[in-house]
């Protein structure tokens, strides 16, 4: 079998395509993004590689060929085309084509699912073998795929496995543009069987929520034409459309954290350093803004006077503009913080039920729009001492009917015996009253045993939408925002016909 599979490296390997099967014009759905510096020369070098049917590695691969262009080279042009070189620098009758485009500052992700019924049967001694591809459809007639699902053997009524894409990737960050749905039967010799297709937009994708779904029939054109009852080819259901959003953060104030100006203080004012609160602010921080679609963090402190009375408050918002606590990014915090920090007298006691309670609040207007667009994800840096303990679980129990959960991070060497506790692991955390969580929704993590690329909430999320009735699938990759992507598609790699 003939299995294309391109290699995306700049000095070491960055990346890998998909492999297509039994393909010699093949077209990749897997997006690279990479940063674009005008000021710099970014070398880059794609190889395509002819993999074995039992192997996936690249030791036993057949090396079909190799181009070396800049990244400068690919945005100019925006479509770059260039022979494939052998070794020896020979050229082939073999070309790849990398297609660029600026991705805009929408920062969006949507998680889709999609499964079909009564699809047509291409095949004489089984069912179809159907997969999804989804193109969008550009300004200037042309057509991008977007993402093609994974094959679904011997079944005319698939469910394909839920996906993460972009929304520039997938309508460019218009919800209004169109996109073209196309419905095959996969045959091993790679000349798959049109089913049928339809369009659609991102709009109207997002009617998808809670349950609901939207469903399209898809059509063969030429059927349509020819046959007086044709109906369709089958229909396909999109049955989940998630919008994933990392929400709140929250730092511990209390005077347990020592006094700022002195150097044994968590909180420790240094001039070039960042302090304990600022190293687990911006490692977590910067791992659970990938589930954020705009990027901007409503931030808030506990236990401390602020300005201008000298109040103890625990819910303040750390830019002391209570009407839009917003901050623009996780640097954003860290600039809201550090200017904060020298106006409060830290004090006390370390109440977190109150910020608890302030992001179920929004939770539960989430769940009053009936869309389930939004998952409140509330990050909580302490020293570890909770002196409201009763108050915390009881909020706790009552957030964990809602779509939001809890990041606890301990800074410092305290005893952290409490936060194990709300954490579940040991037990079913329950209220003073007795009442049991729905579901275990509080992660308690030492920063001092933190590994960067953490991930516990993934689970936590999916168990709400279980519960719900939703069946969302968390990827084991998310996309990360970028400016640049690129798609690459290598053609007539044998032949050349183009």
């Amino acid at each position: 079998q003939y299995l294309p599979h391109i290699v995306f490296s700049f000095s070491l390997q960055v990346d890998r395509t998909e492999v297509i099967r039994t393909c010699i014009n093949p077209v990749y759905s897997k997006l690279f993004t990479v940063d674009f510096y005008f000021e710099e020369v970014q070398r880059l070098r794609f190889e395509v590689h002819d993999i074995s049917s039992n192997h996936n590695g690249l030791k036993e691969a057949d090396f079909l060929g190799g181009m070396e262009c800049t990244l400068g080279q690919i945005v100019s042009q925006r479509k770059l085309s260039k022979s494939l070189l052998k070794h020896g620098n020979t050229a082939g009758k073999s070309s790849i084509t990398v297609i660029a485009e600026e991705l805009s500052g929408n920062d969006d992700y949507v998680e889709l699912a999609f499964n079909a019924r009564k699809l047509d049967d291409k095949d004489f001694f089984s069912k179809s073998d159907p997969f999804l591809e989804i193109f969008r459809m550009n300004d200037d007639a042309t057509q991008q795929l977007v993402h093609r699902t994974e094959v679904v053997m011997n079944n005319l009524s698939p469910a394909w496995k839920s996906f993460k894409v972009s929304v520039n990737s997938l309508c460019s960050g218009d919800p209004d543009r169109r996109l073209k749905c196309i419905v095959w039967d996969w045959d091993s010799n790679g000349k798959h069987d049109f089913i049928g297709e339809f369009t659609s937009t991102f709009k109207e994708m997002r009617g998808a929520m809670e349950g609901k779904q939207v469903q399209w029939e898809c059509i063969n054109p030429k059927y349509k034409a020819k046959k007086k009852n044709y109906k369709n080819s089958g229909t396909v259901i999109l049955n989940l459309c998630i919008h994933f959003k990392f929400t709140f953060s929250s730092i511990d104030f209390t005077a347990s954290n020592g006094d700022p100006r002195n150097s044994c203080s968590l909180h420790y004012i240094h001039p070039y350093q960042p302090n304990e609160y600022l190293k687990a602010l911006v490692a977590v921080g910067e791992i659970c803004q990938d589930y954020d679609s705009d990027k901007m963090f409503p931030a808030f402190g506990f236990g401390a006077r602020i300005p201008p009375e000298y109040t103890v408050s625990h819910d303040f918002a750390i830019n002391f503009n209570e009407d839009n606590p917003e901050c623009a990014g996780i640097q954003g915090v860290v600039e809201a913080y550090q200017s904060c920090l020298p106006k409060l007298q830290l004090y006390g006691p370390t109440n977190i039920a109150p910020i608890i309670q302030k992001v179920a609040k929004s939770a539960s207007e989430e769940t009053n729009t009936k869309e389930a667009s939004q998952y409140f994800i509330l990050l909580i840096l302490t020293d570890g001492v909770i002196t409201d303990m009763a108050d915390t679980r009881e909020a706790i129990v009552h957030a964990s009917h809602l779509p939001m959960s809890v990041i606890i991070v301990g800074v410092g060497n305290a005893d952290f015996s409490d936060m194990q506790m709300l954490d579940g692991d040991d037990g079913i955390l329950r209220s003073p009253k007795g009442e049991p969580v729905l579901r275990d929704i509080v992660q308690f993590v030492p920063f001092r045993n933190f590994k960067h690329g953490h991930r516990a909430n993934c689970v936590q999320i999916l168990d709400y939408y279980n519960g719900k009735g939703i069946k969302p699938k968390c990827s084991s990759e998310m996309y990360k925002s970028s400016r640049l992507g690129a798609v690459a598609h290598a053609c007539n790699l044998r032949t050349l016909r183009c």
